[in-house]
């Protein structure tokens, strides 16, 4: 018996999120703010997320771009760190050097 690898797995995931309800490409976008609104957009109205609204927009945006690994190209890698600092600025989160 052959099995299939399946070898994007991460990619159904980020495409059929049980938590949020993601606009097609979101992590594709070439601007952070965009990006980050379409994530708390997508929290806020999701009914089915089991945590906060910034805590699964930002678990969402995280695992993409762990799971893009060294595949991401840097450009946009740097896009969506600043897309994590618009999603906290959005929630009223402190940055991540910020805390006291």
């Amino acid at each position: 018996m052959v099995r299939k690898k399946v070898t994007n797995w991460s990619q159904k995931v980020t495409e059929n999120s049980n938590a949020l309800d993601l606009e097609p490409g979101v992590f594709s976008w070439h601007d952070p703010v965009k990006i980050a609104r379409s994530l708390k957009r997508s929290a806020d109205s999701s009914e089915r997320r089991k945590t906060t609204p910034f805590a699964s927009a930002m678990s969402m945006l995280n695992f993409y771009i762990n799971r893009a690994g060294k595949k991401l190209p840097s450009a946009q890698k740097e896009i969506l760190d600043k897309a994590r600092d618009e999603l906290r600025a959005l929630y009223g989160k402190p940055r991540q050097g910020d805390r006291d």
